[in-house]
């Protein structure tokens, strides 16, 4: 069996060494290299090409969210699982935007992390139950705790391509998933933005969030 290739960084030897133990424990992972700052954790990827960085988003010397970044714009084809006490929808955003693929509050079960790298790994997107709801409605709210601003409905191809987009997929890869041309795709990515009046990759996976497209049996076949 080919195992996924795990890197692991977090500055508390304790629980690093108990997280060890646990992915090592997995038929199908093994933690090929530990770090204990964020900049032996760039080092690392960049060196080893693991197919998931699990980060600490608090470390020393380069934060999850930067080490995210780096590892990210020199190894695209890295999974980054961002690892946190901070359950609150300020990190994630930071961390999503970054490029993270999960997020996983170390508050929650251990299996919790073990589900998580198994989905990024075959292309999903985690985040943490424990953050979903909560994140849904701060998205949805106006200042005030008023309704939710009216937003142009989307076409059935408009939300396909949208879905597929929050989950990852390049135009190129959602065109063939779909089987039209990457200018179609492009061409309804635009309109769906524009319906929804959003910005930026952060804007897509809030939104996507709160028509629970990102969690695990929401995942494009």
């Amino acid at each position: 069996m080919i195992k996924l290739r795990i890197l692991l960084a977090d500055d508390h030897a304790i629980l690093r060494e108990g997280l060890v133990l646990l992915i090592n424990a997995q038929p199908d992972m093994e933690v090929i290299a530990q770090a204990d700052c964020g900049r032996d954790a760039l080092r690392l990827a960049v060196e080893l090409m693991p197919d998931v960085a699990v980060l600490d988003v608090s470390m020393p010397t380069l934060g999850g969210a930067e080490a995210a970044e780096q590892i990210l714009a020199a190894r695209p084809q890295v999974r980054v699982i961002a690892l946190t006490r901070h359950a609150e929808q300020g990190y994630l955003r930071r961390l999503l935007s970054a490029g993270a693929k999960g997020y996983v509050v170390k508050k929650t079960a251990a299996d919790a992390l073990i589900h998580a790298i198994r989905t990024v790994a075959t292309g999903g997107t985690y985040i943490d139950p424990s953050l979903t709801a909560g994140l849904a409605e701060r998205v949805l709210s106006i200042a005030g705790g008023g309704p939710t601003p009216h937003r142009s409905k989307l076409t059935e191809r408009e939300t396909e391509v949208l879905r597929l987009i929050a989950w990852g997929h390049s135009n190129k890869k959602a065109a063939a998933h779909l089987g039209l041309s990457v200018k179609t795709v492009e061409s309804y990515k635009a309109g769906a933005v524009e319906k929804l009046h959003l910005r930026n990759r952060s804007d897509i996976l809030r939104y996507a969030l709160e028509q629970g497209w990102l969690s695990t049996d929401s995942a494009p076949e």
